[in-house]
């Protein structure tokens, strides 16, 4: 039997080493400068930020400062706005000069539209400055609409203020009824007064009692004599329509003649007639001797 014969190759002068086969090459070594981490800035980078708008906002404040003295004047003009027909642009000088007195930063104006405001004329003010030395004021006049008792008017809000002459507004309808039912009874007065107009009634007088009662009294004009109409608690436009009514149809010639109208009924109402007014008579001369 003739065996194997194995045989081991030499290697031969001068050739290369042979590549290993498959897939396991080897790399060449990477320097370690290339292996180790580089240093990132976006850590520096929110450090720095912080730091540099502090000290932006410190350069800005030392420059305000700084400058302060030189941009801050005294005010020298008061300008005021606003429709005014109540009161008078004299008054409301006077009323802010206190404050007026203070440099263009240093005036209150929360303070002057608060002092401005405390008028009784005035229902809102706005006060702003204007560079370099002005102070501007804008007003709004309360709206008279109505009296509230005998001591106070009412604006067209149902607010109440007291100017000091009442005396020149007796003309305006009078309205009564507990303190906290201000804008309640201006509200209703209101509503009332648009349907009686086209009939050429105005409202004289309107009333809410404490228990809750209006009692309407109409002025005096071309629909005639002031009546006074007892419309009860509750319902009142609806009774007001009834009236409206029944008044066109037949009430509308006996007006002269009628002093109340009770409509504190469900389905009709009541009339109370004016007492006749006796003839006078006159008295025979006497001769004298």
């Amino acid at each position: 039997m003739q065996g194997a014969m194995i045989r081991q190759q030499q290697p031969v002068p001068g050739r290369s080493k042979p590549v290993p086969r498959g897939a396991s090459r080897l790399a060449a070594d990477e320097p370690v400068s290339a292996r180790l981490p580089r240093p990132g800035l976006g850590g520096l980078k929110r450090l720095l930020w912080p730091v540099l708008l502090v000290a932006a906002g410190f350069g800005a404040y030392e420059g305000a400062v700084r400058l302060m003295p030189y941009a801050d004047r005294p005010i020298t003009k008061i300008a005021v706005q606003g429709d005014l027909s109540y009161i008078s642009q004299q008054a409301v000088q006077q009323r802010i000069a206190p404050y007026v007195a203070a440099s263009f930063f240093t005036v209150d104006l929360t303070a002057m539209r608060v002092e401005l405001e405390q008028m009784p004329w005035i229902a809102h003010a706005e006060v702003r400055r204007v560079w370099p030395d002005e102070v501007v004021v804008r007003l709004e006049e309360q709206l008279p609409v109505a009296r509230w008792g005998d001591e106070a008017l009412l604006n067209n809000q149902g607010q109440a203020f007291t100017p000091r002459e009442l005396a020149n507004y007796e003309h305006l309808p009078q309205l009564f009824g507990p303190q906290r039912a201000q804008q309640q009874v201006m509200q209703q007065y209101q509503v009332l007064s648009q349907m009686l107009r086209p009939m050429g009634f105005s409202i004289a007088r309107l009333e809410l009692r404490e228990r809750g009662s209006w009692f309407l009294t109409t002025g005096a004009g071309s629909a005639g004599p002031g009546i006074e109409l007892l419309l009860g608690r509750d319902h009142l436009v609806e009774k007001m329509r009834r009236f409206i009514a029944i008044y066109d149809k037949t009430l509308k010639d006996q007006i002269t003649n009628i002093a109340r109208i009770d409509l504190r009924y469900s389905n009709g109402l009541a009339v109370g007639w004016r007492e006749p007014i006796a003839p006078t008579t006159a008295q025979p001369a006497v001769a004298k001797n």
